[in-house]
């Protein structure tokens, strides 16, 4: 055991006295932990922030949305005119779904109004739906301040509204618009409540509602259809369009997260009867498209899961790089050494200690050079998620940047750990050819060595 405790000491001091050499030859070895766990991070954290967005959906969400068909348009009198028929979910629609549904935990349609919001003289385009109370709960919304539709406000078909922090700082910048009044075209409504921002907005749950969740504005499904109707208009310069949908979106809430898919199955197969339309030649419907992030989210989670996988081979790569170094750099020492080999030999050393003293100095390189990567891997990935988002105010490079570019990081323990058994057995791995080199060299030729 003392001997063995004495060729530990050897192989540490041998480092020691080699300290630039030992710290270049572990430099693979960190670089090649620090890019894996930096990297692995960098994927983990986008993939994170893409499963939050559209987790925020609903995981037991389907949205079934009206499409809007290829437009016919006119000429009259220079002036550009299109006009679309009527396309989309209907009321007849939703009441079958209801009907064979009845468990569904909820069912919330909503439906396009107004074409502008106007307070004062600021206005800006309209994204206004009529609804219904169970879209608080379905959506995921939350309310900032006042309250939401109620069912007091469908039975009395009430002027009230409820609108988008977006919709809020626009319009309302220097006045609390909670109690005030909003027009929607002409109609005036009575803002009742302010939702919460949704974390939807430029991000890929942004791609799957097709809109921005924070410049919506909400009034009751009931006075909405009695103040607009089904039609709505669309005027831009020299141009003007009208599409009469009854529904425009339906959001449904199965029973439980192992029925979306059978659920969905169910509502493709009625909206492909009810709305397939016989002239574009297919077997599906193309005035409704239905949404199940459910879907969405396990073939993101199967993306990711490939994406870190490549990120962490290549990143690897640094590793096996690392232990060829370990390797080269101890097949020298082997060289240089040679006549230490023979003397220490001669005085008794069986082969199997001058494997240990070989093996002390790679592990200790490889250990070493693990423990420094980690340490760099972590503080890498926390100052590039801290460092990309302060990009587009930094001098000179700044406008290169979109203000809202963000690069989140998520270091995991696992990576870390594999990481670190990986570094630690590549210089193991690559470390035993030298030292079994060593060991089995002839004591005499190797005291007779210069």
């Amino acid at each position: 055991m003392t001997f063995l405790f004495e060729t530990i000491r050897l192989g540490l001091t041998n480092l020691r006295l080699h300290k630039l050499r030992s710290f270049l030859t572990a430099l693979g070895i960190i670089l090649g932990v620090s890019a894996v766990i930096t990297m692995v991070a960098v994927g983990e954290g986008g993939k994170r922030a893409a499963l939050l967005q559209i987790e925020q959906l609903g995981a037991k969400n389907i949205i079934l949305r009206s499409v809007k068909p290829a437009e016919s348009t006119q000429q009259q009198g220079g002036q550009q005119r299109s006009w679309i028929s009527q396309y989309g979910l209907t009321r007849d629609t939703l009441a079958v779904i209801r009907e064979n549904f009845p468990d569904a935990e909820a069912i919330a349609p909503l439906k396009e109004a107004g074409n502008q919001l106007i307070k004062g003289d600021r206005n800006i385009p309209s994204q206004t739906y009529g609804t219904t109370p169970e879209l608080i709960r379905v959506a995921k919304l939350k309310i900032a301040r006042g309250r939401y539709i109620t069912q007091q406000d469908m039975d009395d078909q009430a002027m009230v509204a409820v609108i988008g922090p977006d919709v809020a700082r626009q319009l309302f910048p220097f006045d609390d618009p909670l109690g005030d009044t909003l027009r929607i075209d002409d109609k005036a409504f009575t803002i009742v409540g302010i939702m919460a921002p949704v974390g939807l907005s430029g991000g890929a749950g942004t791609a799957l509602v097709g809109r921005d969740l924070n410049r919506d504005v909400h009034i009751p499904m009931t006075a909405s259809r009695a103040v607009f109707g089904d039609m709505v208009f669309r005027r831009q310069s020299g141009s003007f369009s009208a599409s009469e949908v009854q529904v425009s979106e339906i959001y449904f809430a199965c029973a439980t997260t192992e029925r979306v898919m059978s659920d969905s199955a169910l509502l493709r197969r009625i909206i492909n009867v009810r709305h397939k339309d016989p002239r574009s030649g297919r077997d599906e419907a193309t005035d409704v498209s239905i949404i199940v992030p459910f879907e969405l989210l396990e073939q993101k989670r199967r993306q990711a899961l490939t994406y870190g996988a490549i990120l962490a081979a290549i990143a690897g790569i640094s590793l096996l790089v690392g232990g060829i170094g370990i390797m080269n750099i101890m097949l020298a020492s082997v060289t240089e050494r040679t006549r230490e080999i023979g003397i220490r030999r001669a005085l008794g050393a069986t082969r199997k200690h001058i494997v240990w003293q070989f093996l002390v100095e790679t592990g200790v390189l490889s250990g070493m050079g693990g423990l420094v990567g980690v340490g760099l891997g972590v503080g890498g990935s926390f100052l590039i998620g801290r460092a990309v988002p302060l990009l587009p105010k930094a001098p000179f490079i700044g406008h290169l940047f979109d203000p809202d570019v963000a690069l989140p990081t998520q270091v995991t323990l696992g990576s870390i750990v594999i990481a670190f058994a990986v570094a630690a057995a590549t210089g193991l791995i690559f470390g035993i050819y030298p030292a079994r080199k060593a060991a089995n060299q002839d004591p005499i030729v190797a005291l007779r060595h210069d």
